[in-house]
């Protein structure tokens, strides 16, 4: 015979509270110090539309390890890159490397978001988004805003 497990009642008041979104400001209580430069609620959303219609096109690289070898071959792209990881030596070098290549990067504040951004259910803490004609509009709103960001000291 099967036993049935009981579900404990507390177990549904933390599924309800654990479902529950983080507003914008609640995550940039999280963010590292070299978090610079940081986009705006708007510029995170569009980052985030651009990055689901890239993984549809299979146009992302995801990951410290795949992004860096990448740039270092030389490919193009925007890098956005998780302002909440920890610790910061995992990928404090990549913004380095994007501006010895002259490539945009920005920052946003959670890296489970960004990771629920590429389909995955594991938070990512850095993507590198290629363009594609599928989706060029938008990448290039996004290139542009990002461009347009305060360079960090």
């Amino acid at each position: 015979m099967t036993k049935i497990k009981a579900v404990p009642e507390d177990s549904e008041a933390q599924a309800e509270g654990g479902s529950e979104e983080r507003t914008y400001e609640e995550l940039l209580v999280n963010l590292n110090p070299i978090a610079q430069p940081l986009a705006s609620r708007r510029l995170t959303r569009k980052l985030y539309k651009c990055i689901k219609k890239a993984v549809k096109q299979k146009q992302i690289r995801r990951g410290v390890k795949e992004v860096q070898k990448f740039v270092n071959k030389g490919e193009k792209g925007i890098m956005v890159l998780a302002g909440d990881t920890l610790p910061i030596e995992v990928y404090c070098h990549l913004p380095v490397m994007c501006e010895d290549q002259n490539l945009p990067y920005v920052y946003i504040p959670s890296k489970t978001d960004l990771g629920a951004a590429t389909g995955s259910k594991r938070p990512t803490c850095v993507i590198m988004v290629k363009p594609h004609e599928d989706y060029q509009e938008i990448y290039d709103k996004c290139l542009e805003e990002v461009q347009a960001l305060p360079a960090p000291l």
